[in-house]
């Protein structure tokens, strides 16, 4: 067994449910504190919800202090976990690691534990080789990412952002690939920006519409030119801004009343053509248009980032070609990330990870075979953009 499967393998067994570390973090800071790295603990929310956090820094070699500037790559991630489901589904226990036909299987598996190993041991190994390193490595792990991230990595980037600490390069370890570890990379991630509408009308008896003002009829057609809007036409980088209702709520449950509000949840994922200003500008212009009476709650998940071509990612370009053969696509589709917040204070921010056909699902899993080659990656990817700094 690799140490990378063991600690990947010691990760499944804690059940870290969201907000829930479970002892992750202690495990992963006592393979740390041997290596140089000063530990951090920055844990947030209230005590019903209490969200680990841990930010973890080597600094660069004494003589690379003569530099005119440290560079410093971050490895970030999550060690909590979407809940399991039913149990009786899964066909081994979700928090005992299990092997079966070259598959790891529980939940974390992918999403994103193995990522988490595989930093670690990609870490001490790079160490090992090279004690003396020319730039600074970090860590910044939460146990907020799969629940409502406020008290998680937002609140370690807001602590890092308020003292001034710089940030270079940031790998974030999601599950991006498609078929083989290193076939697909995340360069950037779209905005959310989420949308609480409600239309307001008259209440009244279904047999006198006179004596009413139904506003799902009002609302009908605005909601109509909402879906068929171009918003933008995307870029090289990201497909056309979408949007997407995902609830209406209307009626007060008899068949023979006409409702005073309908309510309608919406969602924009929005490409750097768009921002959240203009898109809450267009939207209400629409609604005025309309002549609807309303009211609209806005909710800004996220903006967009993007990380164009250049140091970090050649670095981990070559580092997948060398390890794997592939030549990788670069990619910003899916959902979004703990990489927004980063983005705030780190100009190349990327996501390199496994495989991504099961998260989230009953028997989770990771290839085996796909281990070694993401420890791998990300090693390389260390010795590449220390190697540059040397230069």
């Amino acid at each position: 067994m690799t140490r990378t499967l063991h600690l990947a393998e010691q990760l499944i067994a804690r059940p870290s449910v969201t907000p829930e570390d479970a002892g992750c973090l202690d495990l992963l800071a006592e393979r740390l504190a041997p290596l140089g790295f000063a530990l951090e603990r920055m844990d947030s929310g209230p005590d019903s919800f209490r969200v680990s956090n841990l930010w973890a820094k080597r600094p660069a070699a004494q003589a690379a202090q003569g530099q005119a500037a440290i560079k410093t790559i971050v490895f970030a991630g999550h060690t909590d976990v979407v809940p399991t489901g039913p149990q009786e589904q899964w066909s081994s226990a979700p928090f005992t690691p299990t092997h079966r036909n070259g598959r790891l299987y529980g939940r974390g598996a992918s999403d994103m534990k193995t990522s988490i190993a595989a930093f670690v041991v990609a870490v001490e190994e790079f160490l090992a080789a090279t004690p003396d390193p020319r730039i600074a490595i970090a860590l910044l792990l939460t146990s907020d990412e799969e629940g409502p991230s406020v008290d998680g990595t937002k609140i370690v980037v807001e602590q890092l952002k308020a003292r001034g600490e710089p940030l270079d390069w940031c790998i974030v370890g999601e599950p991006t690939s498609v078929r083989q570890t290193g076939d697909m990379v995340k360069n950037g991630r779209r905005g959310t920006l989420s949308g609480r509408l409600t239309v307001r009308g008259i209440q009244g008896h279904i047999a006198y519409p006179q004596l009413a003002r139904n506003p799902i009829h009002q609302a009908v057609p605005a909601l109509a030119e909402l879906a068929a809007t171009v918003w933008d036409q995307g870029n090289a980088y990201f497909p056309p801004t979408s949007w997407q209702m995902s609830n209406i709520h209307g009626g007060t449950g008899a068949t023979n009343v006409i409702p005073g509000t309908v309510v309608i949840d919406f969602n924009f994922r929005f490409s750097t053509e768009s921002t959240a200003a203009s898109l809450k500008q267009r939207v209400h212009a629409l609604l005025d248009r309309h002549g609807l009476e309303y009211d609209l709650v806005w909710t800004l998940g996220g903006e967009p980032f993007l990380t164009q071509p250049g140091e970090l990612l050649d670095a981990v370009q070559a580092a997948i070609a060398d390890e794997t053969g592939l030549t990788t696509e670069l990619s910003t589709t899916g959902g979004t990330s703990d990489g927004r917040f980063i983005a705030q204070i780190c100009p190349q921010v990327i996501e390199v990870g496994p495989p991504n056909a099961t998260i989230h699902k009953i028997d989770e899993h990771i290839v085996v075979a796909d281990i070694e080659p993401l420890k791998n990656i990300y090693r390389r990817t260390l010795e590449q953009l220390n190697a540059k700094a040397a230069a």
